[in-house]
Parts: C-alpha cells; structure tokens; sequence
C-alpha cells in the first residue's frame, strides 16, 4: 500500500491494512523458507534496479552517485539477504527444568511496526528498519523522511512484484504532524523504530506513554568527536582521516566528526 502526502486518516487506513494483514497469517504465519525466499526476490529485485533506485535516491537528496550507488542500493540488498538468511537460523529454546514440567522461550513477531526514516541513507536505511521486521513476520508502516521517499515508494513496488503480500509493507510519505505523529500515537501499532534528531526522538517516547505504551527504538543524533592524541605521528593523515570523518555524504551521516578534540602538545603542529 502505498499514500502519498499522507493525512491521519491515511495513517489509520494502512495500520488497518498492516494489522488485517497480520492477523490472518499471510506473512505473520506462513513458513520460514517462505519468507527467506521472498525477502532474497526482494534482494534481487533491489539489484537488478539498483541504477534507478540510485538516481531516484540522488535525486532525492543530493548525494554523490558513485557512493549513493554503493552505500544505498547495494548495501540495502545485502542487507536483505543477511536477514533472509537468519530467518531460519535463529531457533527458540526450552529452558532445564524438573521432569515434571517445561519452560519453552518462543520467539514471535511483536505485531504492526511503524518505522520512521532519516533523509541521509533513505534507501539503506529503510531495509536495515524493514528487513528485520519483515524476516520475522511483522506488518510494516514505514514513513520516509519528507524530503526523500521516492526509493521507499520504488522498493514497495519492488517487493510487491517479488511476492511479498499486499498489506505487509505500508508506505505513507508526509510530514511529522501528518504522518510520524499519528504513527507515534496510534493505538494498534505494537513498536515504533524512529532514526533522526534527540529532540524527535523524545517525542516518540512521550507518544508512547501517552497511547498505549508501545515498544519504542531510537537510534538519535549526538556529537561525535575526533580524539587526536600525544602520540600521533603522521598528522597527514590524521587530517586526512578528520576531514573524511566530518564531510563524508557531504556530512550528512550519524557519526560524522562533529568535533575535533587535539592533545595540547599537537595542536599547532596539526
């Protein structure tokens, strides 16, 4: 399913189609080798595309093609494919206890997953959110970031033709208040996954409080700084490495070098 520019009643519209399709097994039930065999079509769907996806995606956002073509369409791929693999891998357990009786540790899909995307990685992050959730049977409603959901769009259509049922994979493009919000609140999605800023990651914590205590992921932004110490020797490429750290993606990335913190003694020799 797939709404562009999506309002609130939109938002309840595909949690609707991810539940239904949840609750009657098409995806959530059906065999692990069925699964693995879908999520490795979607793989290869992915690479056979990877080209259009590229300039989708640069297009997007601006990043530069080389690296986008790599780092987007092809890590997404393998990605699919690492999860594909360990969908039959991964065993339950039954725990020691006393003749009498058994303890049993079942894994099973939480439910209905709404997954919130960042701008930077937007095709490589939305397999590294679905591929898991779709590996272990959950329904998805995924939201792109506003500025960059055309390769979401393209890989629902991907995954469409490549078996996955109608109503597991849900795409809503729109804005915070029109899409990641409601998604945040909704009442009959059972987790949130959100990447991006602190400040939006503290609101997802506070609509789960406030609806109905879903599971909630954050993966948020923060500093993160280049530590050059008193032994360094060849500061060449120490800078090197801090100017690649800082402007890589042209910055765009969670753990650039937003900071530089030099040992006093090397400070003006750097």
């Amino acid at each position: 399913t797939t709404l562009a520019n999506a309002t609130i009643g939109e938002v309840d519209q595909a949690v609707a189609a991810a539940r239904a399709a949840f609750e009657d097994g098409r995806w959530s039930r059906t065999a692990p080798a069925h699964r693995k065999k879908v999520l490795f079509a979607v793989a290869d769907a992915i690479e056979a595309d990877a080209l259009a996806l590229t300039v989708l995606g640069v297009r997007d956002n601006g990043t530069e093609f080389n690296m986008a073509y790599k780092a987007e369409a092809g890590s997404a791929a393998a990605t699919f494919r690492y999860y594909a693999e360990a969908i039959d891998k991964i065993y339950d357990q039954v725990s020691p206890a006393s003749d009498d009786h058994i303890a049993m540790v079942v894994r099973e899909p939480i439910g209905v997953v709404g997954l919130v995307l960042p701008w930077n990685f937007p095709l490589l992050m939305l397999a590294w959110k679905i591929g898991p959730a779709l590996a272990a049977g959950c329904s998805v409603v995924v939201k792109p970031a506003t500025e960059t959901s055309l390769t979401a769009l393209r890989v629902a259509e991907l995954a469409s033709e490549a078996g996955l049922p109608r109503g597991v994979l849900n795409i809503v493009p729109g804005s915070g208040a029109e899409a990641g919000e409601p998604i945040g609140r909704h009442m009959d999605i059972d987790m949130v996954s959100f990447t991006g800023s602190t400040a939006t990651g503290k609101r997802f914590l506070a609509y789960s409080a406030e609806s109905n205590a879903k599971e909630v992921v954050l993966e948020m932004g923060g500093k993160n700084p280049a530590v050059v110490l008193q032994d360094a020797e060849n500061l060449d490429r120490v800078a090197q490495h801090i100017v690649n750290g800082a402007f890589w993606n042209m910055g765009e990335n969670c753990s650039a070098a937003s900071r530089l913190i030099v040992h006093k003694d090397i400070k003006d020799a750097l």
